[in-house]
């Protein structure tokens, strides 16, 4: 068996949201190192240009286009500017998302509630929607969205945020289901605790990484690099029967 090329996405056009750091620039850099033309993007287009620049001295090809996921003409404008750099979209990670409180559940304000959901659920929806002409040309597409173990068992402190995760997941195996005729896979991929910058309120607490150790089958904090090379599988010829996965790489949290 010849599997030089199982995880190879030579010539496939990958869009990542939320990719300027932590795990979405770990998925951007692991797709370009297979072969991959990556858009990454977020809010700010300096800081993207460094980034991509970056991945260019490595021998990548990678291009930095600035989005705010919870405007939906900005959302317009990423996919029309993807396609016309380079052609078409193969790949499509939604990662970016947000979380204002850490907190009572019962102390979330309506301003953001609203927030979480905009971007943690109608982002995706919507550059799901806005992708899907691009897709089902195709020979592999591709869609992998980042959800959190939060969305399969509601985290304290992060109850909002852990119900936005949680409708993630039942919306990609809804759109799994209904893209399948199109040959459009759909996988949801739920870290664990991992060491970024979003999650630095958790492992930064020593009294929650204490209760955190006490659970974990694997006694660390993942790193980013786990969740790139996860999404890759999910991304290419690996994982060409996959599809309404949820995938979790917790280190045994969900056991």
């Amino acid at each position: 068996m010849d599997l030089s090329n199982v995880f190879s996405l030579d010539n496939k056009v990958a869009l990542i949201t939320g990719a300027s750091k932590g795990i979405g620039y770990s998925i951007a850099e692991v797709f370009a190192a297979a072969g991959a033309k990556v858009v990454i993007s977020s809010r700010k287009q300096d800081s993207l240009d460094e980034l991509a620049n970056k991945l260019k001295a490595k021998g990548y090809e990678v291009c930095g286009i600035s989005c705010n996921v919870g405007n939906i003409e900005e959302l317009r404008s990423l996919v029309d500017k993807t396609v016309e750099k380079y052609g078409t979209i193969d790949i499509l990670v939604n990662n970016a998302a947000a979380n204002p409180v850490f907190g009572p559940i019962h102390e979330t304000s309506t301003e953001a509630f609203d927030k979480i959901m905009n971007v943690n659920v109608k982002a995706p929806f919507e550059l799901m929607k806005l992708c899907f002409p691009f897709l089902r040309k195709s020979s592999s597409p591709s869609v992998i969205n980042i959800s959190s173990i939060g969305g399969i068992s509601p985290e304290a402190g992060l109850g909002i945020y852990s119900a936005s995760k949680a409708a993630l997941i039942s919306m990609s195996k809804g759109f799994a289901k209904e893209w399948g005729d199109h040959k459009i896979r759909v996988n949801v991929i739920c870290p664990g605790l991992i060491k970024t910058k979003f999650s630095e309120a958790l492992w930064s607490n020593e009294k929650i990484m204490e209760g955190m150790m006490k659970m974990l089958p694997i006694k660390r904090i993942g790193n980013p690099e786990e969740i790139g090379v996860m999404a890759l599988f999910l991304a290419g010829n690996s994982a060409s029967y996959t599809t309404g996965a949820v995938l979790t790489a917790d280190g045994g949290f969900t056991i």
